[in-house]
C-alpha cells in the first residue's frame, strides 16, 4: 500500500550523537495534533512504527527517531557507545525542542515505552495522550519478580557483545516472549532486524537493566497522564494481570489485549493497533471536553 502521509527524513547532529529522524505528514488531517513515538531495543523506528503511522488518522504531524544505537542514528566517530535512559531522554528534548514541538502525544513500544514513561514523569506539561506498547518494567505485578526477569537480558547482550549475533537474539526473544507461535520466516526476519547492530542492541538491553535498579515504579506510574495500554494475546498472564490490575484501580489507565499477537505486536496488528490510538484520541478528548 501507498503510504498516506508525506515523510520527510532529517538528522539532528548533537556533539556525542547524530540523530536520524522521520517526520510524516498527514495532509489530510485538519489541525496541527503531534504525536511523537519511540521503537524498542534493537529495531529502528520506521522497521517499528511506520505501518502503524499509515494507518493512523488523527495526528497532521507524527515523529519517529532513531534512538541511539539503533536505526541510522550514529555516534560521530562510528563507534558504538553505551548509554542509559537519562541519555535517551535528552535527546529527546533536544529533538522536540529543537523542532518547536512544544505540547504532543506521546507513544513507546517496550524500551521506547520506558523512556515514554520517564518523560511524561520529568515534563508532564508537555506530553497529552499516552500510549505504551507492553512498555518495559511494565511486565510483572510484583517487583521484585520484574527485576530479576530484566537481569535475565543480561545473558541475552553478553552473548551480542561476544559476536553470537544470533544466539543473543535467540535468547532474548525466549525470554520476551516464552509464548509466542513461531514461523520460520517470521522468526528470521526478527532475528535479522534484531542483529543489525548487535552492539546496539546489547548497550540498549543494558540501558534498560540500568535504570531498573534507580526507578521507583510506583511513583513513575503515578506520574502518568491518559494512558492506552496494549499487550499482546499471547504474552505471559502475568503481564495482562499487571495491566488489568492498573486498569481497575487507575481511571486514567486504558488496558487492550491485542488477540494473536506477542511482543512483536506493532508488527503483527499495526491496522487494529492504529483504530485503537484514534479511537482512544477521541475518547480522551470528549472525556477532556467535558
Amino acid at each position: 500500500m501507498q503510504h498516506p502521509c508525506q515523510i520527510e527524513q532529517r538528522q539532528l547532529e548533537l556533539p556525542d550523537q547524530h540523530l536520524h529522524y522521520r517526520i510524516y505528514r498527514n495532509p489530510n488531517v485538519a489541525g496541527s495534533r503531534r504525536l511523537v513515538l519511540l521503537h524498542g531495543a534493537g529495531v529502528a523506528g520506521e522497521d517499528t512504527w511506520g505501518m502503524i503511522t499509515a494507518f493512523l488518522s488523527h495526528w497532521r504531524e507524527i515523529l519517529v527517531p532513531d534512538q541511539r544505537g539503533m536505526g541510522q542514528t550514529r555516534s560521530p566517530d562510528g563507534q558504538e557507545h553505551p548509554y542509559n535512559a537519562e541519555q535517551l531522554m535528552l535527546d529527546l528534548s533536544r529533538l522536540v525542542d529543537h523542532l518547536g514541538w512544544w505540547r504532543f502525544d506521546l507513544g513507546g513500544y517496550s524500551m521506547g515505552g520506558l523512556i515514554s514513561l520517564l518523560y511524561k514523569q520529568a515534563h508532564p506539561e508537555r506530553v497529552d495522550k499516552q500510549y505504551l506498547l507492553e512498555s518495559a518494567i511494565l511486565d510483572r505485578p510484583c517487583w521484585e519478580s520484574t527485576v530479576i526477569l530484566r537481569q535475565q537480558y543480561s545473558g541475552a547482550a553478553q552473548l551480542l557483545r561476544q559476536g553470537s549475533a544470533e544466539q543473543g537474539v535467540r535468547n532474548f526473544l525466549d525470554t520476551i516472549s516464552p509464548n509466542r507461535k513461531v514461523s520460520t520466516q517470521a522468526e528470521q526476519t526478527t532475528v535479522s532486524r534484531l542483529a543489525g547492530r548487535p552492539l546496539g542492541f546489547a548497550n540498549a538491553l543494558d540501558c534498560v537493566t540500568s535504570a531498573i535498579n534507580n526507578i521507583d515504579r510506583e511513583q513513575l506510574v503515578a506520574a502518568q497522564g491518559d494512558v492506552t495500554s496494549f499487550i499482546g494475546g499471547l504474552s505471559v498472564d502475568l503481564m495482562h494481570q499487571y495491566h488489568e490490575a492498573l486498569a481497575e484501580r487507575m481511571p486514567n489507565w486504558h488496558y487492550f489485549m491485542v488477540p494473536g499477537t506477542d511482543h512483536s505486536l506493532p508488527f503483527q496488528k499495526p491496522r487494529q493497533i492504529a483504530r485503537i490510538m484514534d479511537a482512544e484520541l477521541d475518547r480522551y478528548l470528549a472525556a477532556r471536553d467535558t
